[in-house]
């Protein structure tokens, strides 16, 4: 059984670790990112289905019913892809909020469903920055398996906005495109 100073010593070096790669930023690093925003998804599609309200209600609970169980699923499929890449996935729920950048918005809630869909098709549009950026970072750490899944992300995410903005009457990108200030 490791002592306490040994689990101590363990644990610093790890904070130092996440330290130097969020500084100067690495695939795994990234990817703690977009795991952080998959938890706050989470509760922001489980805030969707509690609340939406109107004639979609019916149809949009179960689109959120099923955003949630994928979105689970994701969670621990990309902790699993960061443990495999010897990387530490964020673990406690400080980590989640730290690495998160997807935004909570507890007034949402009262909003309508054409405003919650749209806040969810801009979440995932907001997820995709960061998967783009993962990806570029795992190829250039020679990390197929972690470019693999993340690009399998991408194109998961790319379904839903196309599904949540045909809801909304647009086409897949209508109103979504971001810039990415961040660019290499």
């Amino acid at each position: 059984m490791p002592s306490k100073e040994a689990i101590e010593a363990k644990y610093q070096a790890e904070v130092e670790q996440a330290d130097r790669d969020h500084h100067k930023p690495t695939a795994g690093a990234m990817t703690g990112h977009i795991l952080a925003n998959l938890w706050v998804l989470d509760v922001k599609f489980h805030q969707a289905l509690w609340f939406v309200h109107g004639p979609q209600s019916y149809q949009l609970q179960q689109v959120y019913t099923d955003l949630i169980a994928a979105n689970r699923k994701q969670i621990d499929e990309l902790g699993g892809v960061l443990l495999d890449e010897n990387e530490f996935p964020p673990a406690t729920v400080a980590e989640y909020m730290r690495y998160a950048k997807i935004e909570e918005e507890p007034r949402l809630k009262y909003e309508d469903a054409a405003q919650v869909v749209d806040q969810t098709a801009h979440d995932f549009t907001t997820a995709n920055l960061f998967i783009d950026r993962a990806i570029k970072l795992a190829e250039r750490e020679s990390r197929p398996a972690m470019a693999a899944f993340l690009t399998g992300l991408r194109g998961y995410n790319n379904q839903q906005v196309r599904r949540l903005q045909a809801f909304l009457g647009k086409t897949a990108w209508e109103g979504l495109v971001e810039v990415d200030d961040d660019e290499d």
